[in-house]
């Protein structure tokens, strides 16, 4: 379709027409009371636009009046899917919140006095040249119409019939225009303010936090669940025992069952925001971590001291997180070496101490690509905490400090 016609064939021209002549109703209206509309001259006209301003400032000091504003600007100048769901397309820019401030209540005051100016004179323009094209209509058949054109046309013709389209084609680009006038304002006038977007930004963070805690969150659970799972089967393949290969694959199944549990729980989460999830496990269920370290063939010494269960929920839940990725390096990175595992509760603070004997094959450094001591570090930094990770001499160490007061 050529440019020149696009204006005219898209449905927002339409709605934001029928948007300003839903705002020139208050003028209208207090028209029919004074001063009427019988022959009205310039000044009757003038005060035909002046008196629903006395009306429309204090409604839009009304603060619910902003979100049926920006309801019906959404609906009906960004007409559309995106236009009724927030985060995506034009009508962004419009907010649907009642007004929390002055300033919003002054914006909309004068969104409601500039949509009755511009309303108002879209639907005189448009009365007008309806006016005109039955004029022209009527001259083209040799008859003279009675409207409210301003201006008689004189004479009849059948060429009167060619200035319809034109005068058809000028109003629809006037009201394009004006439409597009008002689509402009709207972001200026019915936006979110400083406090809405600083919500929005903070609602958008805890977003992408819950994201990366999930994240992590499969990461342990799903890579432990795995690293147990094929340690276990190649221990397996090379004892050629039939006992070893039945405790094998009790760990493993053993393994995968709380590996499904915890994707399960996760899913939850995702598909069912309001549901509140399943109990997550803590430092006190690490014995199924060691357990499972120790089926895979690691010899796993473990010191606690201090009130474990004492111990806040958020920390002793990434406390366990934090275990399960140091146990899962270790078995994936060191195989089945020993590992002694420090747990400590003293002033104040969780030490959480897991250190292995480096294979000569390694060098100093685990290898992988440390996504997972970075989800470490993360966990520890967001409770308050920090984390040290890497070789201490000969062993590989990984020691948290977390404040439990």
């Amino acid at each position: 379709m050529p440019r020149f016609w696009r204006p005219l064939a898209r449905a927002v021209t339409y709605t934001r027409w029928l948007h300003l002549l839903c705002a020139s109703v208050v003028g209208f209206a207090c028209s029919f009371v004074y001063p009427g509309l019988v022959d009205p001259d310039f000044g009757d006209w003038l005060t035909i636009y002046a008196i629903p301003v006395a009306l429309l400032v204090p409604a839009g000091l009304v603060p619910v009046v902003r979100r049926a504003e920006g309801l019906q600007a959404r609906l009906m100048l960004f007409p559309g899917g995106h236009a009724r769901v927030a985060g995506s397309g034009e009508a962004d820019g419009v907010s649907v919140a009642p007004s929390a401030s002055w300033r919003d209540r002054g914006r909309t005051a004068l969104w409601l006095v500039l949509r009755h100016l511009l309303g108002l004179s879209v639907a005189l323009f448009s009365g007008q040249a309806m006016a005109l094209v039955l004029e022209l209509a009527g001259a083209s058949v040799g008859q003279h119409v009675d409207s409210t054109w301003r201006f008689a046309v004189t004479g009849t013709g059948w060429w009167y019939a060619a200035g319809i389209p034109v005068v058809l084609v000028a109003m629809l680009y006037g009201v394009a225009g004006a439409g597009w006038a008002m689509a402009r304002l709207a972001p200026l006038l019915l936006g979110p303010s400083a406090a809405e977007r600083l919500a929005a930004l903070e609602e958008r963070t805890e977003q992408l936090l819950e994201r990366n805690r999930i994240a992590r969150e499969l990461h342990d659970s799903i890579g432990h669940a795995l690293t147990v799972a094929v340690v276990q089967a190649g221990a397996a393949r090379a004892a050629g025992d039939p006992a070893f290969t039945e405790r094998a694959l009790d760990a493993i199944e053993e393994t995968g069952r709380a590996a499904l549990d915890d994707l399960e729980r996760v899913l939850v989460v995702l598909r069912e925001s309001e549901r509140p999830a399943s109990t997550r496990p803590t430092l006190q269920d690490a014995d199924r971590l060691l357990d499972s370290a120790r089926a895979a063939g690691a010899k796993v010494d473990v010191e606690v001291s201090g009130p474990l269960e004492k111990v806040p929920g958020p920390v002793t839940r990434e406390g366990y997180r934090i275990l399960q990725e140091a146990l899962t390096n270790v078995l994936r990175h060191s195989g089945t070496v020993p590992v002694a595992v420090t747990l400590r509760v003293a002033d104040a603070r969780l030490v959480l101490e897991v250190r292995n004997p480096l294979p000569p094959e390694r060098g100093t450094g685990h290898g992988g690509t440390g996504s997972g001591l970075r989800g470490v570090r993360e966990r520890a930094a967001l409770l308050g905490g920090h984390a040290r990770t890497g070789p201490v001499g000969d062993e590989w160490q990984v020691r948290v400090e977390l404040p439990v007061a």
